[in-house]
């Protein structure tokens, strides 16, 4: 991502109808109505859309509600569930011709493209470096950060590095073990190729304590029973903006990014619905409820908001290498679990 200073006039990254196409394009944001009034009528009265999830439960309400702020009319019903299941689900309603789901959304973008042939073509402002698919949307983004209990830590960890120094140890750091899914896989693979074959020994040697997911590495922070978590920024984020005695860094050495893949079914029975949502959610305006109720970052190449600390100059936003994503995994996460001391 580049720096950015620019003005909501010349940003442009809404959503429209190429006629028919069914292909979405940029539009200018002044000019922005998330698709055309032909798409919002047909909508309007599809009146609903299927939306299969993995992401989590609450900040997809919150999503929903700001959609439905804009637009009203379009009831949304969600399905949510965890992402090897989700994507199980799918494959075997597709198989069975039976696909319920108007509109997916995952976190992996591996298991996203394996099935991408299921979703139809789209195309948009989006970093080229972050698309596996002209089928798929980036949704949203998720970014790693540091977060601390103020309480508890005043000089705070400002690197990776620096959770490596014997300091912020024993027990200190809460940490979400790696192979619990491809968002903390994309966080060790940038630990490791950032800052060599031994960095996760140096780290460990700080005794950190693991957790399955970031739900409950975050529930500990917020308790003290750990002083410092590496948590994606969204889940500190909902913390810091409840009340909690927690504040986040963003790493002077990197921030690395993990990115959503979403997109409209072929077997679609309400396509123009699940295509309102997506144009409204990669829209300016959705782009930045994203951003600044919920914590997530933006594949957009123009972003119309930046998180405090987030200054892509400074804090060098990282994406994996997708075919090394792929391959590299497995052998890693093993390696990974034994220098951790992890046992599956």
């Amino acid at each position: 991502m580049k720096r950015m200073h620019i003005t909501r006039r010349q940003f442009t990254a809404g959503l429209a109808v190429t006629a028919g196409a069914g292909l979405l394009r940029p539009r200018s944001a002044g000019a922005q109505n998330f698709g055309g009034d032909a798409l919002v009528e047909a909508a309007k009265k599809e009146g609903k859309f299927v939306y299969y999830t993995a992401d989590f439960t609450e900040p997809e309400q919150e999503i929903i509600k700001g959609f439905n702020k804009r637009f009203p009319f379009v009831r949304v019903e969600m399905v949510r569930a965890p992402g090897g299941q989700l994507i199980t689900r799918i494959k075997t309603e597709a198989a069975a011709g039976k696909l319920l789901a108007d509109c997916v959304n995952h976190s992996d973008r591996g298991l996203m493209k394996g099935i991408a042939d299921l979703f139809q073509p789209n195309a948009g402002e989006y970093r080229e470096d972050v698309l596996i698919s002209k089928r798929l949307w980036p949704k949203a983004a998720l970014g790693w950060s540091i977060a601390y209990n103020t309480e508890l830590i005043k000089n705070p960890p400002k690197s990776w590095m620096d959770l490596c120094k014997p300091e912020y140890g024993p027990k200190k750091i809460g940490q979400v073990i790696a192979p619990s899914g491809g968002t903390t896989w994309t966080r060790i693979m940038f630990e490791r190729q950032t800052f060599g074959d031994d960095y996760w020994k140096k780290q460990a040697a700080t005794q950190p304590v693991l957790y399955p997911s970031g739900a409950p590495c975050s529930d500990a922070l917020v308790r003290g029973e750990v002083s410092i978590a590496v948590l994606l920024y969204n889940i500190a984020y909902i913390k810091k903006r409840d009340g909690a005695p927690v504040d986040i860094v963003f790493p002077t050495d990197g921030v690395p990014l993990n990115y959503y893949a979403a997109g409209v079914t072929k077997a679609a029975a309400n396509p123009n619905a699940a295509k309102l949502f997506l144009n409204w959610c990669m829209s300016e305006e959705g782009q930045e409820f994203h951003i600044k109720q919920l914590g997530y970052l933006t594949a957009l190449k123009k972003p119309p908001f930046s998180p405090p600390g987030y200054d892509p100059a400074v804090v060098k936003p990282w994406s994996p290498n997708f075919a090394q994503y792929e391959t590299l995994r497995a052998g890693w996460v093993e390696e990974w679990n034994k220098t951790y001391g992890y046992r599956q």
